[in-house]
């Protein structure tokens, strides 16, 4: 072959790769390397109005991220359904990055509570990595004539029906733990269902309910401030935030409840930016701000890699398909 012609093979081969190159940066952008990720803002889902405990999380680990990756991470509050209308923007959203979710409980809990849902929560996420966990607060307005578990017990049972508990939707940790709580102590309690606990609490607050289990974090300033009063935690031990408060199993034996909040990101999404993302939430939660931030919740860090809290998403849901299928808990 003639060296002209070698040339313009060479020359082929050249364009030949330069276009497949071309191709390949417009078709597959979100497979950037993790040092090109973030390159613009980035929307952080959470399915319950602001104020609440999801929103809670939200807003304590997104200006984190911002500050770390360089752009904004925006929490976009999308309540309703029990946060099935923001879980569902999330699966539907691209698998970039730029679309994350404030996931918990209530996510595992929906998968077996809801029959025909659009979609499959351990199917259409990824994990990115867990936050932090939390236990409920049985807690009264002060107009109520209960101090301890045994007496609310004892009031709800001369007075069936007539306590109204609030919580922040059908499927929620809250419900769950009403539930559980009402079948194991064979009480009769009238539920009330809000769009979050941030609405709850008002009414709570205002005397137009009597009672709610819910997240510390939402709880537990209203509680030191004297506008609550706490009866019980529904986790194993004391919470080192209310040290003078029991644990509900003290009186109903075996009982116990909480929930957890963990970041999540559509199916699909690089696993170099989920491994960015992962590292840079353990850094957070490495942090001795962040860890006091959260200590102050009455929470617990979860650490972890993705593959850790993609087993606690499926321990999580097999739990509760199980309480739920069991009837102790219905969505209508």
């Amino acid at each position: 072959m003639a060296v002209k012609d070698r040339d313009m093979d060479t020359q082929r081969r050249r364009l030949f790769c330069s276009a497949l190159a071309a191709i390949a940066t417009s078709v597959l952008p979100a497979m950037a390397t993790p040092q090109a990720y973030p390159s613009r803002g980035s929307r952080v889902v959470v399915g319950f109005p602001a104020g609440g405990p999801v929103d809670i999380a939200g807003r304590l680990i997104a200006p984190w991220l911002s500050e770390r990756l360089g752009q904004p991470f925006s929490v976009d509050n999308v309540p309703g359904e029990s946060g099935n209308v923001a879980t569902r923007s999330v699966v539907r959203a691209a698998p970039d990055g730029y679309t994350l979710l404030v996931c918990g409980p209530v996510n595992t809990i929906n998968a077996t509570l809801f029959d025909h849902l659009d979609f499959d929560f351990g199917r259409d996420v990824v994990a990115v990595g867990g936050l932090y966990r939390v236990p409920l607060v049985i807690e009264v307005s002060p107009s109520v004539p209960v101090r301890t578990v045994g007496e609310f017990i004892n009031y709800a049972k001369q007075n069936p029906g007539k306590l109204r508990v609030g919580f922040a939707g059908l499927g929620t940790p809250q419900h769950v733990g009403i539930e559980l709580f009402g079948s194991m102590a064979a009480v009769d309690l009238t539920l009330v269902p809000y769009l979050g606990s941030t609405p709850a609490l008002e009414d709570l607050l205002a005397g137009r309910i009597d009672a709610m289990f819910d997240p510390m974090p939402s709880s537990i300033g209203h509680i030191k401030a004297g506008k609550l009063v706490p009866l019980a935690v529904t986790s194993s031990v004391r919470s080192e935030n209310l040290p003078d408060v029991p644990i509900a199993a003290d009186t109903v034996q075996g009982y116990q409840a909480g929930s957890w909040f963990g970041i999540v990101a559509p199916r699909g999404t690089p696993e170099a930016i989920v491994d960015r993302l992962n590292g840079t939430i353990n850094e957070a939660l490495s942090d001795i701000a962040i860890r006091a931030k959260i200590m102050e919740l009455g929470a617990s860090p979860i650490q972890g890699s993705p593959a850790q809290f993609t087993k606690l998403i499926a321990e999580e849901t097999k739990k509760y398909a199980v309480l739920i299928r069991s009837g102790v808990i219905r969505s209508k």
